[in-house]
Parts: structure tokens; sequence; C-alpha cells
């Protein structure tokens, strides 16, 4: 059974930096994509229509994708022997602040398609989240 649990969030000052984490389990590491995606409770739609995909990393590959909105202040990366997807945020800004949730989805299973989100939407494990909130 896929896991993916997050953890990292914190408050933090505009302009400063954060590493967040996804622990996997469940599958093999190296078959999968992996996604980070924000949500903002009453912003946007409800479930996972609501989240917006932020970066992805294809483990098997290396491929990466980020949103227009992050490049050059983010970068995601993973490590395989401890089986986890990191994303390092800096110069964050207010608009940033959202729960931070890790997606995964299999790379064989006839839905993945890059950067992996609208797949993960439909057939994607998914994480609760970890909350990052950029206030002074």
């Amino acid at each position: 059974q896929v896991q993916l649990v997050e953890s990292g969030g914190d408050l933090v000052q505009p302009g400063g930096s954060l590493r967040l984490s996804c622990a996997t389990s469940g599958f093999p590491f190296d078959t999968y994509s992996v996604a980070w995606f924000r949500q903002t409770p009453g912003k946007g739609r409800e479930g996972v229509l609501g989240r917006e995909g932020v970066s992805s990393i294809n483990l098997r590959d290396g491929t990466i994708f980020y949103i227009d909105s992050v490049k050059g202040r983010f970068t995601i990366s993973s490590d395989k022997a401890a089986k986890t997807v990191y994303l390092q945020m800096s110069d964050l800004k207010p608009e940033d602040t959202a729960n931070y949730i890790c997606a995964a989805i299999s790379l064989d299973g006839g839905w993945y398609e890059p950067p992996g989100f609208a797949a993960m939407r439909i057939a994607g494990s998914w994480g609760r989240g970890t909350q990052v909130t950029v206030s002074s």
C-alpha cells in the first residue's frame, strides 16, 4: 500500500526558506512519479480538483517540472536510499501560503503523462499535507 507522509511545514517570514520532505513507502521508488501540490482552504475548488500542482519528479529518469510561479525559487529532489522526495523552497512569498501535499502515481499503470498532475488527480495516492505559512 502506497503511503506518503509530509513534514517540514512552518511559519516563515517573506523571503525565508523551508525544506519539505515526503517520506514514501509501499512501492519500488524508481517506478513512480512524485509531485508536490498545494491547496488553500476556501480558495478554489475543494478536494483534489482544487489542488495546484507545483512541481513533479519522474523517479525513473529524473525529469523535473515546475510551474512558472516557483521556477528559480523551489527545487525538487529525491533520495532513493531514504525513499524521500524533498521540496526546497526559498524566497518565499505570502502567496506561497498553503497546505503542501505530496502525491504519487505509477509510471507503468497507464495513467501517467508528464508532468503527472492530471493523472495524480484521477488515480494518484496522496499524503495529508504539511502547512506552510508565509507572513511577517
